[in-house]
């Protein structure tokens, strides 16, 4: 999925990814995609959740082993 930025939490625990994709959401133009890596399971039922707490749109999640990437665009 294309993304216009990356941000890189690996390795790091829940609540730290969505601590970190708040703070780089904040940096971001409406209409723009985040890619958000993570190796942190809690990510794929906490972005969703974060997406809709936020109104910005969950935009899915891939999955390579241990490594997560999920796509969030701003609102």
């Amino acid at each position: 999925m294309e993304s216009d930025f990356t941000l890189d939490t690996y390795g790091l625990l829940c609540p730290m990814p969505i601590i970190k994709t708040a703070a780089k959401m904040k940096e971001l133009q409406p209409g723009q995609v985040l890619e958000v890596i993570s190796t942190d399971e809690g990510i794929k039922e906490d972005m969703p959740a974060w997406c809709k707490a936020t109104k910005n749109e969950f935009l899915g999640i891939e999955e390579d082993g241990e490594l997560y990437k999920v796509y969030v665009r701003k609102k």
